[in-house]
């Protein structure tokens, strides 16, 4: 079994992202495929969980009644990680099922911190970055939470949901979050060229570490970063900041080579890539079979950077 083949025997979020994005099949194979995520596998079974009260585990950031561990970790069932794994699954907001999905939320969900409707957003970056993200890509409203992050963005060009409390260096973490909503927004409003200019910044803020080592000493920031999970979270690394510049669009900057370098060496000889860092915490269903295993979303993501940056070797 070949590689494409082994990815394409698989759930329909999987199968429909490799029909456009590693084969080029015709728009409407991809579409038709695409559809079937709202009604079978993955995506079917997290819209079934959906609470009577709009919410996933009765709330928005965490489950109701709980928090993070004593070990650092968190649940990952509550409304906000839910809506993130249906954008990565790729599920048509314009189903039927997903709409009313997603109007439950709106009129129901409030955030733990200060009760403010979930598309209204919080406090933290962070946050706000991954609901400009699913605001964007479910078609809420979201461009006063956007006029917030554009408020918050730190001098070194990144953010960090820390500054609140004095920091004024950027976070890895806080600013990945931010850039794939602002991009999200921009794709679908065309966005505001203070907007892009923000996000323009944002993306040096990365480059001039090389997505992953420090500027001033050139020394990796966090190990952690080098190994590669899926579902990300809220968590950062390499292959999710590259999954970021292949999907803004334009020509790889010479400054992702290095990160680039280190996920062709993570390519096993059977042509797979592993799930190396699974973010510990309470999940509604497994996807993968743990790490250390091959994995087909990491090969997914993989495949698609490596064609981006060949491609912008041309």
């Amino acid at each position: 079994m070949t590689v494409l083949d082994w990815l394409l025997d698989s759930d329909p979020s999987v199968r429909w992202q490799v029909l456009r994005d590693l084969e080029g099949a015709p728009a409407e194979v991809v579409a038709a495929e695409r559809a079937r995520v709202a009604t079978e596998g993955w995506g079917a079974r997290l819209l079934t969980v959906q609470g009577v009260d709009g919410q996933w585990a009765g709330g928005a950031y965490f489950p109701a009644g709980s928090g993070p561990a004593e070990d650092g970790s968190q649940p990952w069932t509550a409304t906000a990680y839910s809506l993130l794994l249906l954008r990565e699954l790729g599920v048509d907001p314009r189903d039927r099922r997903v709409r009313r999905a997603v109007a439950l939320v709106r009129e129901h969900c409030r955030w733990e911190e200060g009760g403010q409707p979930f598309f209204a957003g919080e406090v933290e970056p962070c946050i706000n970055g991954m609901t400009v993200a699913l605001g964007a890509y479910f078609g809420q409203d979201v461009a006063g939470v956007v006029d917030r992050l554009l408020g918050e963005q730190l001098a070194d060009g990144g953010w960090n949901c820390w500054a609140a409390y004095g920091s004024v260096r950027s976070s890895f973490a806080t600013t990945i979050n931010v850039l794939e909503g602002l991009l999200a927004h921009e794709r679908a409003t065309g966005g505001t060229a203070e907007a892009v200019a923000a996000r323009r910044r944002g993306e040096q803020y990365l480059l001039e570490r090389r997505l992953f080592r420090r500027r001033s000493t050139g020394e990796v920031v966090d190990p952690a970063w080098l190994s590669f999970s899926f579902p990300t979270r809220w968590h950062y690394d390499v292959l999710r900041a590259l999954e970021y510049f292949r999907a803004a669009g334009e020509p790889a900057d010479p400054r992702v080579d290095e990160a680039v370098g280190l996920l062709r060496d993570k390519r096993r000889p059977d042509g797979r890539w592993l799930l190396e860092h699974t973010h510990p915490g309470d999940v509604h269903f497994a996807m993968e079979d743990g790490d250390g295993w091959p994995s087909r979303w990491n090969t997914l993501r993989a495949l698609r950077v490596l064609r981006w940056h060949e491609g912008s070797a041309d």
